[in-house]
C-alpha cells in the first residue's frame, strides 16, 4: 500500500473507455494508480487533479520488454503493487477468410501477450507479499463468438484460458485471478478502438455483415455505464473470494444463462448419440 494505506493499481489503456473510468474511480478512493497509455499526454489531467496518486506512464503492452520496465518502475516508486488491470485493447472486426497474419499477430499482441508479459512482470512482486490481485479484461464474445469476432474473440478466449490456469497456480500464494466479461458499455470501443478488415467476399453479408450492422446501430446507445462498471470492477477487487468470471451487466448476465442452456442441450445430444470413446465402450 501506499504511505496512505491506499492500494497501488496499475491500470493499462486509460486514454479512454473502461481503462479511464476504472483510473477516476480508484482515484477517488485515495488509491495510487499507475495509469498507462501509449500517449501518456492523454492522461495528464488525471495527473493535475491527483498530483500525489496519478502516476501516468507510457506503456506499449505490445512491447514485452516495456511491460517488464512499467511494472519495476511502479514497484521501485511505491514499494509494492496491488492490484493489475489488463484492460488495453482493441476489436478486430471481419471474416476470418479475410484476416491478414499482420492484424491476426497484432490483436494476439494486444490482448494476448500483452497480458501475459504483465502478468509474469508483476507475479515475483505478488509472490513476495503474498497477496495481489490480477483482473483481467475479457469480453461477452469470450462467453459465446460472434460471425466476424473469429480474432478478437478467440484473443479474449485464450486470455480467458490463461487466467483460470494461474488462478490454480497462484491461489495457494494469497493471489487472486478474476477475468471481467462486459456486455455493450458506451465508451468509444466500436467507434474508435475497432479494426475491420477490408470487406470483399459477399457471401458473408449475412453473418459478418449482419454483425457489423447490429454494432454500428448500436454505437451510442449502449445500455451500460462505464462509470458504474468501475465501481463493480473496484467492488471485485476488495472481495475475500472472488469469483473467477464475472459477466458485466444484464446482457451478459443473460448471454450466460442462454449459453450455458445451449452448452446443456449439447452434452445430452452427446450422451444421447452415445459418443463415449474408452476401451469396452
Amino acid at each position: 500500500m501506499n504511505e496512505t494505506g491506499q492500494k497501488v493499481w496499475l491500470i493499462t489503456g486509460c486514454s479512454s473507455g473502461f481503462g479511464r473510468a476504472l483510473a477516476e474511480k480508484v482515484l477517488e478512493t485515495g488509491a495510487t494508480v499507475a495509469a498507462t497509455a501509449r500517449a501518456v499526454a492523454a492522461l495528464a489531467d488525471l495527473k493535475t487533479k491527483y498530483p500525489e496518486t496519478c502516476l501516468p506512464m507510457r506503456l506499449d503492452v505490445t512491447d514485452g520488454q516495456q511491460c517488464a520496465a512499467v511494472v519495476q518502475a511502479v514497484v521501485a516508486q511505491t514499494s509494492r503493487l496491488d492490484v493489475l488491470v489488463n484492460n488495453a485493447g482493441y476489436g478486430l472486426l471481419g471474416p476470418l477468410e479475410e484476416c491478414t497474419d499482420a492484424q491476426i499477430e497484432r490483436n494476439f499482441s494486444t490482448l494476448v501477450f500483452g497480458a501475459v508479459h504483465l502478468m509474469q512482470a508483476a507475479l515475483p512482486t505478488f509472490r513476495s507479499q503474498r497477496s495481489g490481485r490480477i483482473i483481467n479484461i475479457s469480453a461477452a464474445a469470450a462467453i459465446a463468438n460472434y460471425a466476424g469476432f473469429s480474432i478478437y474473440g478467440g484473443a479474449k478466449y485464450a486470455l480467458e484460458g490463461i487466467s483460470e490456469a494461474l488462478a490454480a497456480e497462484v491461489k495457494p500464494l494469497g493471489i487472486k485471478v478474476s477475468l471481467v466479461q462486459p456486455g455493450p458499455f458506451r465508451t468509444d470501443f466500436i467507434s474508435r478502438s475497432m479494426e475491420k478488415t477490408a470487406s470483399t467476399i459477399g457471401d458473408y453479408a449475412g453473418t459478418v455483415g449482419k454483425f457489423a450492422a447490429f454494432l454500428e446501430k448500436m454505437e451510442g446507445h449502449q445500455p451500460g455505464d462505464p462509470a458504474q462498471a468501475a465501481a463493480a470492477i473496484v467492488k471485485l477487487s476488495e472481495m475475500e473470494n472472488p469469483p473467477l468470471r464475472v459477466a458485466l451487466g444484464k446482457y451478459a448476465m443473460d448471454k450466460v444463462e442462454r449459453v450455458l442452456k445451449a452448452r446443456q442441450r449439447e452434452w445430452e445430444a452427446c450422451r444421447e448419440f452415445h459418443f463415449e470413446t474408452e476401451y469396452g465402450a
